[in-house]
């Protein structure tokens, strides 16, 4: 998973999401993360430009011929541009713009034909030492290719077959027999290396997904599915330089109905009020449930006059009666304590306990109505 702030673009284009893909059951985070992983590990990049950009520059200078003057041109040129697209998604990334991933894959399979054509070109030219020299950095850049890109298999197969694919075609023109059985070993490799990728992609994939179960059962009510106590702790933090209002609600009368219907129709009872606080609240509130029959609603609504109307709504809606089966209907009340941030707190504690306060009085007044924490005189 991505443990930063920065955020990659999932591709767009038809082929570079087809070769990205890890699986239509697999979520945005995840994918987003493996997307971000293609963009990390900078030292194989480095190594790898710097690899190449060597390889083709000691070929050309051993045989300062047409081909190997191209080839050490198309490597400086995809070589330099991969680096600034790199940089150019880095910072987009950081800033939360969308980033160029598209050409960024696209500039990663121009740089494997490259290679591929230095390898053909080598094997092909009948010098020995040009040829061992660009094999063995083409294999090279296969185990990096292979270690960076397992987050996305189908673009590290696709990258192999074109660095090494070339071999199979040059073998003919290199008049030795012999090197024909790459034909046999090339396509073998290839499979073997794009199983493996497949195998390391699923082990990721399954383990960032265990992960983010994790993280979720964390920070949520496995009742309800709403944030619990640490969540909601959290979702306060984010909000620390931002004004809010925390309103705590504790139903009424649910005792009695889950001594009467049992503990099953309780918690049935229980997940029928989150589904209400959830449409009751707006996007952009924070619903929480905090233990037993207490739920939490953290909110920018801040004049009094607009909270306790948002409060008095949200008793209404829960007030109409739950049908827990055709032949069972129950109905609660809510009583509410609003407490507001930074007045009453800047952490989860503190604002609890004024609105702790603020519920009590609520209850004293008799109960399914809401109360306001008093607000502390200015100096």
């Amino acid at each position: 998973m991505q443990n930063d702030s920065r955020l990659f673009s999932l591709p767009r284009w038809r082929v570079t999401r087809w070769l990205t893909d890890a699986g239509h059951d697999v979520p945005d985070e995840i994918r987003k993360a493996l997307v971000a992983s293609l963009f990390g590990t900078l030292p194989i990049f480095a190594g790898g430009v710097l690899n190449t950009l060597a390889v083709s520059a000691l070929v050309a200078w051993r045989m300062p011929q047409k081909p190997f003057l191209l080839w050490c041109v198309l490597e400086c040129g995809i070589c330099l541009t991969r680096l600034l697209v790199l940089v150019i998604a880095q910072r987009a990334a950081a800033a939360r713009r969308r980033t160029p991933t598209d050409l960024y894959i696209l500039l990663g399979l121009a740089w494997a034909a490259s290679v591929g054509y230095g390898t053909f070109i080598s094997l092909t030219s009948g010098d020995w030492v040009v040829a061992t020299l660009a094999c063995l950095s083409a294999a090279a850049m296969v185990g990096g290719i292979s270690f960076r890109n397992f987050g996305a298999p189908r673009l590290a197969g696709a990258m192999i077959v074109l660095t090494l694919g070339s071999c199979c075609l040059a073998a003919p023109f290199t008049g030795e027999p012999l090197l024909l059985i790459t034909f046999l070993q090339i396509p073998f490799y290839l499979a073997s290396m794009s199983a493996a990728g497949f195998r390391l992609n699923r082990m990721l994939v399954a383990t960032m997904q265990a992960e983010r179960d994790h993280a979720f059962r964390a920070r949520h009510d496995s009742l309800t599915g709403l944030l619990n106590r640490a969540g909601l702790a959290d979702a306060i933090a984010a909000r620390r330089d931002d004004l809010a209002a925390l309103l705590y609600l504790d139903l009424d009368g649910f005792k009695a109905i889950n001594d009467t219907h049992g503990h099953a129709a309780g918690d049935q009872l229980l997940q029928a009020v989150a589904e209400r606080l959830r449409t009751s609240a707006r996007p952009q509130d924070v619903v929480a449930r905090i233990g037993g029959d207490e739920f939490v609603v953290l909110t920018d609504v801040l004049a009094p006059a607009a909270l306790i109307a948002f409060s008095d709504r949200i008793v209404a809606q829960i007030s109409v009666p739950f049908a827990l089966d055709p032949a069972r209907t129950v109905q609660v009340g809510v009583s509410i304590g609003i407490a507001l941030a930074p007045e009453h707190g800047t952490d989860l504690a503190g604002l609890l306990s004024a609105a702790d306060a603020a519920l009590y009085a609520a209850k004293a007044l008799g109960k399914s109505r809401s109360a306001l924490a008093p607000l502390r005189a200015a100096a």
